[in-house]
């Protein structure tokens, strides 16, 4: 799964680099994180059309990580859907519709993950984990495939600016082979040739999308300070200069 990861590079590099038309004040306030996890504003690229219009406009925007379906009593369940697996996504309900009509781009600059170790030799029964940096191989954005829904607050009013609440899932999909020795499962990192499919909503059905190779992506191993959410800053991403994995994998 993917339940950690960062986002440091500037607003506007990642809106020129995604052709970005319009671009969310609040969005562009976010301030960058080396430590970004569920609940935690994030920002995203869709494309929709004006209200009263026909015209789609690809923009960036925040929204919380963790999906609320808008049906949800409370924006609570979203701590629960970070992630939604590509293989399951029309089987549920609460993923089934966004991933018809309100598909987007999560922006990261790569993820962390833990790769679980050997039991030590005490017969101890805590697996110790190494934490993992991973991000594309070359410059530019992970755009992690993601999808987006509207909750509404029913004890808001009308005139509450904070009556709707945007919010994204990251979909998941199983571990690479050269991935696979530090998790079974990876986010599916899409490449910039189909940022245009996956973002268009009149694409309903990107199923095929669900099969692209990943965007290549490297890795190296770096401290256990990310395993604390109030750790933040570019040393979290620094190599670990002694891991505690026997066999780093350096792909």
């Amino acid at each position: 799964m993917c339940g950690r990861f960062a986002s440091f590079t500037q607003t506007q590099d990642l809106a020129d680099q995604l052709a970005i038309a319009e671009l969310a004040e609040d969005a562009r306030l976010l301030p960058p994180s080396w430590n970004v996890a569920p609940t935690d504003p994030v920002r995203i690229v869709v494309e929709r059309a004006a209200r009263d219009s026909t015209d789609v406009t690809r923009s960036m925007r925040l929204a919380r990580w963790g999906l609320v379906p808008s049906w949800a009593k409370d924006p609570g369940v979203g701590a629960r859907m970070i992630n939604a697996r590509s293989e399951t996504l029309l089987d549920k309900p609460a993923f089934a519709k966004p991933f018809a009509a309100r598909r987007c781009l999560v922006l990261a600059d790569g993820y962390y993950e833990w790769r679980k170790l050997a039991l030590p030799a005490t017969g101890s029964k805590k697996v110790a984990k190494q934490p993992y940096w991973i991000h594309p191989s070359g410059s530019g954005v992970a755009a992690l495939a993601g999808l987006y829904e509207f909750w509404r607050n029913p004890t808001a009013s009308e005139t509450d600016p904070d009556r709707w609440l945007v919010s994204a899932t990251v979909v998941t999909r199983p571990a690479s082979d050269r991935m696979a020795p530090i998790h079974d499962r990876m986010p599916l990192v899409l490449p910039p040739e189909t940022w245009d499919a996956w973002l268009d909503p009149a694409v309903r059905d990107a199923s095929d999308l669900l099969q692209v190779d990943n965007a290549p992506l490297t890795t190296r191993p770096v401290g256990d300070a990310v395993g604390s959410v109030r750790n933040d800053g570019p040393e979290l991403i620094e190599a670990d200069r002694d891991p505690r994995d026997p066999e780093p994998v350096e792909v």
